[in-house]
């Protein structure tokens, strides 16, 4: 019995698109509610949400009963989370800052077992295995991983070719928000100069052959991205779809202006 497909890269490499929701609430639930809602993959953030191993695990439960696809953001592009994150269970992983095709060819690395790479064998505790149950899982795991990269500086830009070449690298994702940042524009994903990189970058993408990925909350630029090619889009994150629907409920009954709180939009 080999390692389970992943149904994910399938979809990235036949280049259909797949549109995606944002975890960022830490919290299994409603990791199952976002899970009965039709989204082809869930991604669960360890970057910027409170998640640990433990809260990652729940939600990578609650999505398996689903059709949807779990996708972990990592923390940081270190050998050791990506380990472990590969053990609890995630198939495809999304390293955020990347700006060179070495740090991509190092994360190729940790994703895959020798002599390929330099994942830690440790199957026989780990659910990735199903506990040691999936016999052929250490000669079949390799096949079925999918790293995706996040270029979201202007420098990793300027990489975007340099680091679709390197074997193994399955999805180039573009982050507006950091983008912007490191343009001069920090909370203002939305400037005119900040989009045209945007989608010179997905143009980019998508000519080197790799599947092109985004998140947006905005939901005429989400169908931009689709439009231009973007072939894993997430359109919306599950704080944001809570906190605007809690403030309008209120907003609605105190004939108050939901926006008033809302600040500026980073882009989530």
């Amino acid at each position: 019995m080999p390692a389970p497909l992943n149904a994910f890269k399938a979809a990235l490499i036949e280049g259909k698109l797949q549109i995606g929701l944002w975890l960022g609430l830490a919290n299994a639930y409603t990791a199952e509610i976002a899970a009965g809602a039709g989204f082809e993959w869930l991604l669960i953030d360890g970057e910027h949400a409170p998640n640990d191993l433990p809260t990652m695990v729940g939600q990578l439960q609650a999505i398996a009963a689903s059709p949807s696809h779990a996708v972990v953001r990592a923390p940081i592009g270190e050998a050791w989370i990506i380990k472990q994150l590969l053990d609890i269970g995630a198939q495809t992983i999304l390293v955020p800052m990347v700006e060179t095709a070495e740090q991509a060819a190092a994360l190729v690395r940790a994703m895959k077992y020798p002599p390929q790479g330099i994942r830690g064998v440790g199957a026989a505790l780990a659910r990735a295995s199903n506990f040691n149950r999936v016999p052929d899982y250490l000669t079949t795991a390799n096949a079925q991983t999918c790293l995706l990269v996040q270029v979201e500086t202007v420098a990793a830009l300027q990489a975007i070719e340099e680091i679709a070449a390197v074997d193994g690298v399955d999805g180039i994702f573009i982050g507006p928000s950091d983008l912007a940042a490191d343009m001069g524009f920090l909370g203002r994903p939305g400037e005119r100069a900040v989009q045209d990189a945007v989608e010179r970058g997905i143009a980019r993408i998508i000519a080197t052959g790799k599947g092109a990925g985004i998140l947006t909350a905005d939901e005429a630029l989400a169908h931009r991205y689709i439009e231009l090619g973007a072939r894993f889009v997430a359109v919306g994150t599950d704080v944001t779809l809570l906190s605007r629907a809690t403030s309008g409920l209120s907003a609605r009954f105190k004939q108050t202006d939901p926006t008033d709180a809302s600040g500026q939009s980073s882009g989530y």
